[in-house]
């Protein structure tokens, strides 16, 4: 029996060990989905990948693998597309016994808008009379950034299910991907966004509830990122799919005066994936944007 004395069980190497677990990051091509795959590679589990560009994934694969074979494995998928969520599991169940994590990263922005305005009549022509304000667009980003994590997450609860049992003293994880955009008052100029991000922070607290309801061990959170460098934040990328914003560009809008870096995310990512008692949670990593913009 280990003793209690043992101070090498409070070790970050054992606190935080992924060897032998498979995870599957969703829109793990670049910006924070790329910053988790990398994370839980380094930290032993093997990750398959998902985007919709075949060279984008690839160049994952060949840049961040860290020498190991087969320690990211790249499937290029729709998650929009119930048929190829479909195709992903059965995909992933022909090669693995269990999935022990899910990330549920894939998001859009959508179209964003100038909210100012000195009165109703142009608040009115900025929000509904401009050709970019559609119902087309309120659909695309509301089935990205929610309908796609639950179809996903629902999808995969068999195979989740299977790393409970197959591994004793841990349970099969999902982790969605949501927004700082989703908990604070602002628009921020983006108001489908912003409501699809709200809507993922709810379906997180739903879907755990649900599970746990029914008996099944498996844990559900959510992390609300912040501003971390994105080709949605930077509006690009460079040659090995990394974005960057000038630690200016937030320096008053965020008390840490400036974005967020990859080891935030990471160190997050790793609370939620290996702390066993979190449920049904969503944690701002924000720098501590939302108590300046408010709730």
């Amino acid at each position: 029996m280990e003793s209690k004395k043992d101070n090498t069980r409070f070790n970050r190497d054992n606190l935080f060990n992924l060897e032998g677990r498979v995870a599957l990051v969703t829109g793990g091509g670049s910006g924070i989905g790329l910053m988790i795959t990398q994370t839980l590679v380094a930290n032993g589990a093997k990750v398959y990948i998902t985007g919709r560009t075949k060279e984008k994934l690839m160049t994952v694969v060949k840049t961040y693998s860290q020498g190991r074979e087969n320690a990211i494995i790249p499937l290029q998928a729709d998650m929009r597309d119930k048929t190829q969520i479909e195709w992903l599991v059965k995909e992933i169940s022909s090669r693995e016994k269990c999935l022990c994590i899910l990330v549920n990263n894939a998001g859009i922005s959508g179209n964003t808008f100038t909210t100012e305005s000195e009165s109703a009549a142009e608040m009115k022509a900025n929000l509904f009379d401009t050709e970019k304000s559609t119902f087309q667009d309120w659909g695309d980003v509301y089935q990205t950034n929610v309908a796609s994590h639950f179809f996903t997450a629902v999808a995969f609860l068999p195979l989740l299910q299977k790393s409970t049992e197959l591994h004793p003293g841990w349970s099969g994880t999902v982790l969605n991907i949501s927004s700082i955009s989703g908990l604070v008052k602002s628009a921020q100029h983006h108001f489908a966004y912003n409501v699809s991000k709200s809507a993922a922070v709810h379906l997180t607290r739903l879907l755990a509830a649900e599970v746990a309801t029914n008996g099944v061990k498996i844990r559900i959170n959510s992390i609300a990122p912040g501003v971390f460098p994105s080709e949605m934040t930077a509006e690009e990328s460079d040659e090995q799919q990394k974005s960057f914003i000038p630690k200016e560009k937030y320096a008053e809008k965020i008390p840490a005066a400036r974005p967020g870096r990859e080891e935030d995310m990471a160190q997050a990512v790793l609370l939620f994936v290996a702390n066993q008692y979190i449920n049904g949670q969503t944690l701002p990593v924000d720098g501590g944007y939302t108590l300046a913009a408010g709730l």
